[in-house]
């Protein structure tokens, strides 16, 4: 039996429809891919939150794997609740059996709710047999935090947490900087698996599913037109005077809506604090400024607002790692014969031209 785009998705059942299998097969299903399921686990719940589980016995999971790849044999597979240790060993053994070409987890740690759903038991399973069998993990800042066992705070502890993430075994992290609303770090993650059994790389794959989930957590959140207006105000406001000011406050002001508000409607819509957005762009356009212009790094940190090159220098490394000396000298991996636009949020006039020989330039749209 053959079906477009077949996506497998393992995991729990939400009886309110706002999660788990009934949400990915929505997800799925809205975008024209075909979701063919096996649970994991049922749940007694509502929308004030689970009162009990029954965790599907292994043998019917694992039976429930190999009847659908027997047949319909999909090349994608999405994990995301399991709760026993003889699940994480059904399915690593299906995965290493059947081999798909693509897996997207979603390690269901807390519920939107709080409640813990995986054992100190499960978890060890889960770093040491299911993350290295993964394409990409997509994982909450709180799950993540306790995976890790510490705290995440900054954007170098955010890129320190994803590498310690990768080192378990998995090609790809990607750690959400938000609480979402029930079900849509779900969604998220169904999504992208949509996009992975077109053939995106995982990259494209989850630049599409983002943009795709900012239109579902309009809808999903019962956000107004306001709101959607009020992010798109924020976001021109940012391109038209972030050399000049990276204070929430005053973005806040010329929206006329409080900093607090502010970071609701951009969590919400985006999946990013203000800040976030202000410093993501700064440093994107600092970046082209440094490969596209032959200025030194002092006459940039002053084109760009910063009261001093080591204020500048400790910005950019925060950001990205690397100190923008160096990171001018780094060559570019891209594709050679075509522009590559910035993956980011919101637009800025910078691409990428890669020439024959491999050496990038930067110009201005």
């Amino acid at each position: 039996m053959e079906l477009v785009n077949p996506i497998l998705t393992i995991t729990g059942s939400d009886s309110t429809g706002g999660s788990g299998v009934q949400a990915d097969i929505k997800a799925i299903s809205a975008l024209g891919g075909y979701a063919v399921s096996a649970i994991t686990s049922i749940t007694v719940q509502n929308t004030l939150g689970i009162q009990q589980f029954y965790d599907i016995p292994a043998e019917i999971v694992l039976g429930q794997i190999e009847a659908i790849i027997n047949d319909i044999q999909p090349q994608v597979v999405k994990i995301g609740m399991i709760r026993r240790v003889d699940v994480i060993a059904a399915v690593t053994t299906a995965l290493l059996k059947y081999k798909p070409s693509q897996i997207v987890y979603d390690p269901v740690v807390f519920s939107s709710l709080g409640d813990e759903l995986m054992s100190e038991d499960v978890l060890s399973q889960v770093k040491h047999r299911l993350l290295p069998l993964c394409s990409l993990v997509i994982v909450k800042k709180h799950d993540a935090e306790y995976i890790l066992r510490r705290q995440i705070n900054t954007e170098d502890d955010m890129r320190v947490a994803k590498n310690d993430m990768k080192a378990f075994g998995c090609r790809e992290v990607l750690i959400t900087d938000e609480a979402h609303s029930h079900g849509l770090g779900n969604s998220l993650a169904s999504t992208i698996a949509v996009f992975l059994s077109r053939g995106d790389t995982i990259d494209k794959a989850v630049d599409d599913a983002r943009k795709y989930m900012v239109q579902q957590a309009a809808r999903l959140s019962g956000i107004s037109g306001r709101s959607s207006e009020l992010y798109s105000e924020f976001t021109e406001a940012v391109a038209e005077h972030y050399m000049t000011n990276s204070d929430v406050a005053f973005y806040a002001d010329c929206l006329n809506v409080s900093s607090r508000y502010l970071a609701q409607v951009t969590r919400r819509i985006a999946g990013k604090s203000p800040k976030n957005i202000i410093d993501e762009y700064l440093v994107c356009r600092i970046e082209a400024a440094l490969m596209a212009t032959d200025k030194t790094v002092q006459e940039i940190a002053y084109e760009f607002g910063f009261s001093s090159q080591a204020h500048f220098a400790k910005f950019f490394k925060k950001m990205r790692g690397i100190a923008p000396s160096s990171f001018r000298k780094s060559p570019l991996r891209l594709p050679q014969g075509g522009e590559h636009i910035l993956p980011f949020l919101i637009s800025y006039p910078y691409t990428v031209r890669v020439l024959p020989l491999g050496e990038a330039r930067w110009g201005i749209l």
